[in-house]
């Protein structure tokens, strides 16, 4: 698989007026960046376009829109293409052995996977990797088909690879886990053995070739792994110079006259250990309101980002344009300038901040009565980890000990792959002098927690994982994340927020970013059904479904080995949560209105409800310009916030097969994970990671694919491999360029011993990345001293 192009987000406008039309990807950056909605008007107005020129333009935007690079309905803005055109540019990605010609849309910007369309070249052989055309699109029974109108300018073929040396000769591996061939390299561009690089491919079978155009890093550096993620989703990692000279100054502004003071109040932030911003904090009290006897005063306080960050300044431009902080084991790639979202905007122990605080009144049954929202200055009591503050909560004696001495019950965590123990927090005398303020917290989360049970949210316990790194970065171990009731209380704290600032823009009919999330597909439960009939678990379709509904799923089953296999279909049967301004409710939760209030820092969409609370209820300045486009915002951040998750989900998996590298050869205890016609996938329990054991290694036998019952079993022997079976496997790849595991059968067991491979006609195999030294200190075997 090759990697697209990405389209920058901000725009090139010079500041002076350009004398000439703008090119196609000057045009697609205005319109991705402009604050405002942007028609013909505004960019000839944007490009300073005389009335010739204007002329020429719209004969430009017309050939744009015959090509799928923006569509507009008359009279309104043009916007980018958001799915498959009737005619469009294709890029040829493939021509395999058969000859078939593949092509992909120059740019795709829908919701679902980038389609593979198969092209008719009538001339045989006239289209080749690279090359780009125009073409008419047909939906047909197996998919599309692309007829070919004609040729365009060629363009080549991009993709981010490592490079690998075999005797003379430099082979491109690209960094895809589906990508298993390997490209020769005509020109490496300076770049040697063991770089990350950025490289074009073009050419005919067999005469598909590599060309370096930018070395990108050493990809097995400590704390690099995150770079092939950077470079392959596009994830912009600098900041212009002018959004860092708007943010020097902006970080020296007053806080401003009129705020609540609430320095007086040991409101507390708790976080990781490791957090570098720190948006939320929180404090509660017995309330002493008669009328709402038992139940409790509490305030969210949240880093108001809104008052630095104006909308169509600079730093929001950039901060539109990332959507979200990007988190990996080894770096932040933040949504704002750091001396913004490390230090000014955040919430820190002892300093004066800028809050935008949801001040709450919860009843002794955990609903809340009312709410309201202020801007103040807070000066937190301490910034405290979870760790910390369950400890000061559960009474255990953190006072300094030995590495590894365990407390309450041992303190090493680890994965039983040469466990490093880790020594539990030293409470700080601070933390022990806010045990009066934790604990008010507590009985407050315990009547929030209570209305959380009552409401049945859905409850999925799947467990998180967690890449500890030393100081250097190196590896030092993988394991599932504890999760603790301090986790758990924040959660609740934040959900009472975000549902408070839904319900406060919606009494005052203001625009509001939802968090939608809305209930499964009937499709999906049907997949669901059947799954579950293998496991003899009953499950109506007729009902109404509600989150309960799958939690009754889970009681049912209760405490057996197949449980996390049900729990991750159930998650799998769910929609994905995005954002919008029509509220359809957050199934998940349980709740009709919702929106994401706590974390301006990191996400926009978090940013927007600030500044529609601060437009709403008169709060100041910094709210909404009248000029924002909810539904378009919405749809943008969603797809940069999935660019995001996709980008850590596949930084974890390189962590985890370089961690696991160590290993290559080795059985290790794994669980299947999911069965397909070609073979299965399986997880390394307490450690993660998934790897293919392909149906060509399980033996001599044919193995019929049980597509209800998700597994393959063997016509001969009966030998079963089915989804959630444990098994022993031998590890026999792990390559941390691509995060791919691969497995084999332990020779004697199971199906017997696998048969030999013969690689595809035409294809270079791909070679086992190897390290030296200790684990993470990651270097290729080919590396040059």
């Amino acid at each position: 698989m090759a990697f697209p192009r990405h389209t920058p987000y901000l725009p090139s406008v010079p500041k002076k007026p350009s004398p000439g039309l703008p090119t196609r990807e000057q045009i697609l950056d205005f319109i991705t960046s402009s604050a405002t909605p942007a028609g013909k008007r505004e960019i000839a107005r944007a490009f300073g376009l005389t009335a010739q020129q204007k002329i020429a333009l719209k004969a430009l935007l017309k050939d744009m829109g015959d090509e799928g690079l923006i569509d507009s309905a008359p009279g309104r803005a043009f916007h980018k293409m958001g799915g498959l055109p009737k005619v469009t540019v294709l890029r040829i990605v493939d021509v395999d052995q058969g000859g078939n010609v593949w092509g992909v849309p120059e740019r795709w910007e829908a919701d679902v996977p980038t389609p593979r369309i198969r092209v008719r070249d009538r001339k045989r052989g006239a289209l080749g990797v690279g090359e780009r055309i125009l073409a008419r699109n047909e939906e047909t029974g197996g998919g599309w088909t692309a007829h070919p109108m004609k040729v365009l300018a060629p363009a080549a073929e991009q993709v981010i690879g490592v490079l690998r040396r075999e005797g003379d000769r430099l082979w491109l591996q690209g960094v895809e886990k589906k990508e298993r061939r390997e490209y020769p390299v005509s020109d490496a561009g300076g770049a040697e053995a063991g770089d990350l690089v950025s490289a074009e491919i073009a050419g005919r079978p067999p005469r598909v070739m590599a060309k370096v155009v930018a070395r990108l890093g050493d990809p097995f550096a400590p704390r690099s792994f995150s770079l092939i993620a950077i470079h392959k989703h596009g994830i912009p990692d600098s900041f212009a110079q002018e959004a860092l000279d708007e943010a020097q100054r902006v970080a020296r502004q007053p806080l401003g006259d009129g705020r609540e003071d609430l320095t007086h109040l040991p409101i507390v932030a708790i976080d990781p250990a490791d957090a570098r911003d720190h948006d939320d904090a929180v404090w509660a009290t017995p309330d002493d309101d008669p009328a709402n006897e038992g139940g409790w005063k509490a305030i969210v306080a949240i880093a108001d980002v809104s008052f630095y960050v104006r909308p169509g300044s600079a730093i929001d431009r950039e901060a539109r344009a990332r959507g979200n902080s990007v988190y990996f084991p080894d770096r932040v790639v933040p949504m704002l300038p750091e001396i913004l979202s490390a230090d000014v905007c955040s919430l820190k122990a002892g300093e004066d901040r800028a809050a935008l605080t949801c001040h709450l009144q919860v009843t002794k049954a955990g609903t809340l009565k009312s709410w309201r929202f202020t801007r103040a200055v807070v000066r937190l009591a301490a910034n405290i980890a979870y760790e910390e503050a369950q400890a000061a909560i559960d009474g255990v004696d953190l006072s300094p000990r030995p590495c590894g001495e365990g407390v309450g019950g041992g303190a090493a965590t680890g994965d039983g792959l040469g466990e490093t123990p880790t020594p539990h927090p030293t409470l700080s005398p601070e933390g022990r002098g806010l045990l009066p303020a934790l604990t008010n917290l507590w009985d407050c989360w315990h009547a929030l927690a209570a209305a959380r049970d009552k409401r049945e949210p859905l409850d999925l316990d799947l467990p998180e994982r967690r890449v500890v790194l030393d100081e250097k970065g190196r590896i030092m171990s993988v394991a599932a994340r504890e999760r603790l009731d301090a986790h758990r209380l924040i959660e609740d704290f934040m959900i009472a927020a975000n549902v408070a600032a839904a319900k406060a823009l919606e009494a005052k009919k203001a625009p509001v970013m939802y968090r939608v999330h809305e209930a499964p597909a009937r499709e999906k439960l049907v997949a669901l059904k059947d799954y579950l009939e293998t496991f003899e678990v009953p499950f109506a379709l007729g009902q109404v479904v509600k989150p309960a509904t799958f939690n009754r799923i889970l009681e049912r089953v209760g405490d057996v080995p197949f449980r996390p296999e049900i729990m991750e279909q159930i998650l799998r049967s769910q929609t994905q949560a995005y954002y919008a301004p029509a509220n359809h409710g957050h199934f998940g939760l349980s709740l009709g209105s919702y929106a994401h209030f706590t974390s301006p820092i990191r996400r926009y969409a978090d940013l927007m409800v600030h500044r529609a609370l601060v437009s709403a209820y008169g709060l100041g300045p910094g709210g909404l310009n009248g000029d924002e486009d909810f539904e378009l915002a919405g749809t943008t951040i969603s797809k940069l916030e999935r660019r995001a998750m996709e980008a850590e989900r596949e930084t974890i998996d390189r962590y985890v097969a370089a961690f696991l590298s160590e290993r290559v050869g080795e059985l290790v205890e794994v669980r299947i994970t999911g069965v397909t016609n070609f073979g299965f996938f399986a997880t390394v329990d307490g450690i993660g990671g998934d790897g293919l054991m392909p149906v060509r290694d399980l033996g001599g036998e044919y193995f019929r694919f049980d597509e209800a019952a998700r597994r393959l079993v063997g016509e001969q022997s009966g030998e079963e491999y089915a989804q959630g079976q444990r098994l022993e496997l031998r590890l026999a790849e792990a390559n941390p360029v691509s995060g791919a595991l691969r497995f084999e059968l332990p020779e004697g067991r199971y199906g017997g011993v696998p048969r030999e491979r013969a690689p595809a006609k035409g294809v270079k195999p791909p070679r086992v990345l190897k390290r030296r030294g200790r684990p993470g200190n990651l270097r290729h075997q080919n590396r040059k001293k």
